[in-house]
């Protein structure tokens, strides 16, 4: 392990570098803009895909030309790549504690009502099993579901559950429970927000026999079983959600049927989990996994430097750059999922004229983004799909470091609502999550860049906090990770104009219909060259409404030490080959450690 400890040096480098160069560029405008030419990473929060930011912004031991260089190179490189062990020479052993450092801390562990991002997913994972899961090449297989039948139009879906599946608590797995944790989700005020518009309001959910039971849709949907993968694919225990509905503090303590059970809770330190010997899919060889909540990516590595961590995730450049470095550390790389981005409230001034939002995107330095906070190590992005997708659009390519632009767009505003102006420039509050050194950069550097056009304020507030603010539309940018799922149908929950309302997962609140008949479309579409066409239409229309500025595809690294083995070895119960990592979030049933 002392690899680790000598990479370390390297890193406290690249901090110390980035500290000269951010200063060089924040005196200077015209400086800035001439040594990267045009284009805008981190630990974000979202729901099912993942949606604001903490990780995100690191440093740079480069000049910013040699950075950005750096940053095309790496627009033919990621996409999935998996730890490659070194083979040992015993099969797995049980035993052991996992010190996993986690990005922050989550509002609850009750998938009916907490609001996931990354960091509650990481910890829900090790408790809750799902419906349904992805396999490694993205198709959905069923989990603790047996079966997934749809009718002949795909507007309802029947789910058998395998038999013999217990709780935490002993209480069995079965149609009513299943039912009930779906339906509870579906009434929560915020988490329902994702089930609602989506899920037929009269005998939406309906029990067949005891072991079986049916989902009614409002639309056709093909990919429906994707839904299922995540949060709202989780089922909770019947006899702890009627207990929690009494005392929400057990929300904090919750009963699944996954391979650990839950131990102990301190917020903002330690969440404990310990084995369950009982485990319906096979042996669970950890004694225990304990997440530490450390909100600052540097600080996250340095302790897994210093071998107090055994794992953690992040998709902070700097950090991803000096753990695939070092020696002795295992890494599960993927930025096939999330993009970086800044959400614009269209839904009140002044971003709800799209000269505002057109002038911020034309202001936005995304080059020195990609090359001072991306660091050569994250692909820069200019829609929701990655150039490997077959959904990619070629012709979309985004208008940002046009500074000239922005501020004639920007006084023209100004002059039709001085009321939102100072100065000839718009006034404008951008929200971030923290407390994170990253992130007070990542700020500054674009209050920097923006300045041409538009006096930002900084507001910067915890992530559970900034997913509330989000959803109410108590905002008007927030810096954000989204999109990514692993079937984009997933992702409409995001984008269609149902889902605007008093709480809305439509975040940036913009409706066009046109858009919507596109992604109706798309959810029903069974052939793959005409759904790939829909969705590059829609990656232009994203990128006409100037709703999103894109940054960078986001990077994830899931980090194990080399004592830990079997993080993507996972099988399912029919023997499919699962995924190991979705957008920051591991599983652990799978997972042994060596001494």
């Amino acid at each position: 392990m002392l690899g680790r400890n000598r990479s370390l040096l390297r890193l406290l480098a690249l901090l110390m570098t980035f500290a000269l160069v951010a200063a060089a560029c924040g005196g200077d405008n015209d400086t800035a803009s001439e040594e990267t030419n045009t284009e805008p990473s981190d630990d974000s929060a979202s729901s099912d895909n993942d949606n604001t930011s903490d990780d995100n912004t690191s440093d740079d031991t480069s000049a910013s030309d040699e950075a950005a260089s750096d940053g095309a190179d790496a627009d033919d490189s990621v996409g999935v790549v998996e730890i490659e062990e070194d083979p040992v020479e015993t099969g797995p052993v049980a035993g052991g504690t996992l010190r996993f450092g986690v990005q922050a801390e989550t509002d609850g562990l009750n998938p009916t009502s907490s609001a996931f991002a990354p960091a509650g997913y990481t910890m829900a994972n090790a408790v809750f099993d799902t419906l349904a899961a992805y396999d490694v090449d993205g198709n959905t297989v069923p989990f603790l579901a047996e079966s997934f039948t749809p009718n002949d139009d795909f507007t309802s879906w029947t789910i058998k559950l395998r038999e013999g599946i217990s709780f935490h608590d002993g209480t069995p797995l079965n149609a009513d429970a299943a039912m009930l944790s779906y339906d509870t989700t579906r009434n929560d005020f915020l988490v329902g927000i994702a089930v609602r518009p989506f899920v037929q309001a009269e005998n939406g959910v309906e029990k067949v026999d005891d072991m079986t039971f049916r989902i009614n849709l409002v639309d056709p949907w093909r990919y429906w079983p994707a839904t299922v993968t995540g949060q709202l694919g989780m089922v909770a225990s019947s006899k702890w959600l009627a207990a929690a509905i009494e005392d929400p503090t057990l929300n904090q303590e919750p009963v699944g049927t996954g391979p650990f059970i839950f131990d102990s809770r301190s917020q903002d330190s330690v969440t404990r989990f310990v084995r369950n010997d009982d485990y319906w899919l096979g042996e669970v060889y950890l004694d225990a996994i304990e997440f530490n909540i450390v909100t600052d990516a540097e600080v996250r590595t340095t302790l897994f430097d210093e071998e107090q961590l055994d794992g953690l995730h992040t998709n902070d450049p700097g950090s991803i750059d000096f753990l695939r470095s070092s020696d002795g550390v295992q890494n599960a790389l993927d930025d096939t999922g999330e993009e970086q981005m800044d959400l614009i409230n269209t839904s009140a001034p002044p971003f709800d004229d799209i000269r505002a939002r057109r002038a911020l995107t034309l202001a936005a330095p995304q080059d020195n983004y990609v090359a001072l906070l991306g660091l050569g190590v994250t692909r820069r992005a200019d829609q929701i799909f990655e150039p490997n997708s077959p959904y990619y659009n070629p012709d979309v390519v985004q208008e940002t470091d046009r500074p000239d632009e922005a501020a004639a767009l920007a006084a023209e505003y100004c002059g039709d609502f001085p009321e939102n102006c100072t100065d000839n420039k718009i006034n404008f509050v951008r929200q971030t999550t923290g407390p994170s050194i990253n992130q007070t950069r990542e700020a500054e550097l674009l209050a920097e860049g923006w300045s041409v056009a538009f006096n930002m304020t900084s507001n910067e507030v915890p992530e559970d906090t900034g997913i509330q603010n989000a959803a109410t539309g108590a905002y008007q940018v927030a810096d954000w990770r989204q999109f990514g799922a692993v079937d984009p149908s997933v992702d409409n929950v995001w984008l269609l104009c149902r889902t605007i309302g008093g709480l809305s997962l439509n975040f940036v609140q913009f409706c066009d219909e046109e858009r919507d008949a596109l992604l109706l479309a798309a959810q029903l579409e069974p052939d793959p060259a005409a759904r790939a066409a829909l969705y590059q239409e829609l990656a232009a229309k994203l990128n006409q409404d100037y709703t999103y500025i894109f940054y960078t595809h986001t990077l994830w690294d899931i980090a194990f030490a080399e004592n830990v083995h079997g993080a993507c070895g996972r099988t399912g119960p029919d023997g499919d080959d699962l995924l190991c990592q979705i957008n920051g979030r591991t599983f652990y049933d799978s997972l042994w450690m060596s001494e």
